[in-house]
């Protein structure tokens, strides 16, 4: 007969608990975040959100994620950190080429009716995505009664996005997009470059407004012709996304459109009753 040491039996009967342990201490760290700061996080999807969190952990050389919230709550300015790891920050320009050209084809002769188009991307990231549609609303001739309101919740993204600047190694596949995505001009007349960066001309930024919002716990601020928020309610558990689906609701006119992402939907939740589809393939959808 053998005999285990005691540290293999800790091990052993550690382990079935870390994941729990995990949870708990994710939850304890969400819940002080959103109290000392105001950011919440709570119903987000854990998988996205352990991962970015443990990278943070690992990073600082920390044991535990309980050591995270004892810096969040303690040590000025760790929190910054956090919450920059924590945003949602994969984009691109023209991303998801299909969409842009099918907004050019379908969506932007009826805006051409309207006598001014307010557009409001949300969770705009650094702001690829609102160039875009800024190149193309000149393109079709609608920049100038076009305002368009970029926002996210993290400041240090809002700031990238003002400056409308892009590593120059990114550039061949933007132009690739935007040629997909149904563009007709030489794509570097709209940036100048220096050994680093693209930057998008001043012409560009006329008709766009930078700021700071929060989807889980900002209110409406406009009413809009269109709304954007592509790939960010993936993050978000089922009851998150009925509450930014309600703040969309409220905040789209009537007839106005939304456009989701490729693996998003609103078919499926109380809000989806009021919509269309308007080019389901793309997931644009149409207010009733």
């Amino acid at each position: 007969m053998s005999y285990q040491t005691g540290d293999e039996l800790s091990e052993m009967e550690d382990f079935p608990y870390q994941d729990e342990l995990q949870q708990i201490e994710i939850n304890l760290l969400l819940e002080g975040i959103y109290q000392m700061y105001g950011f919440d996080f709570r119903h987000y999807v854990r998988s996205s959100l352990r991962r970015r969190i443990l990278n943070r952990m690992r990073a600082e050389k920390l044991p535990t994620i309980s050591a995270v919230l004892e810096k969040v709550l303690h040590e000025p300015g760790f929190v910054e950190l956090l919450l920059n790891d924590m945003s949602i920050r994969v984009t691109e320009m023209f991303r998801d080429p299909s969409f842009f050209r099918a907004f050019r084809e379908h969506v932007v002769p009826e805006l051409r009716k309207l006598p001014e188009i307010r557009i409001w991307h949300a969770g705009c990231a650094t702001g690829e995505e609102v160039y875009s549609m800024a190149i193309l609303m000149q393109e079709e001739g609608l920049a100038e009664k076009t305002r368009i309101y970029a926002t996210d919740m993290n400041d240090r993204a809002i700031e990238a996005a003002q400056k409308g600047a892009f590593p120059l190694k990114q550039m061949q596949l933007f132009t690739k997009n935007y040629l997909d995505a149904g563009g007709e001009m030489a794509f570097s007349e709209y940036y100048t470059t220096d050994h680093q960066y693209a930057y998008f001309r001043p012409l560009m930024k006329d008709n766009l407004v930078f700021a700071q919002h929060n989807l889980v716990t900002d209110g409406s601020f406009n009413e809009f012709h269109v709304i954007l928020c592509r790939n960010v309610m993936i993050y978000f558990d089922n009851k998150l996304q009925q509450q930014v689906h309600s703040l969309f609701h409220e905040s789209l006119t009537s007839g106005g459109y939304l456009g989701l992402g490729k693996k998003e939907s609103i078919l499926f939740i109380p809000e989806g009753v009021h919509y269309e589809e308007f080019v389901p393939q793309e997931r644009i959808y149409r207010k009733k």
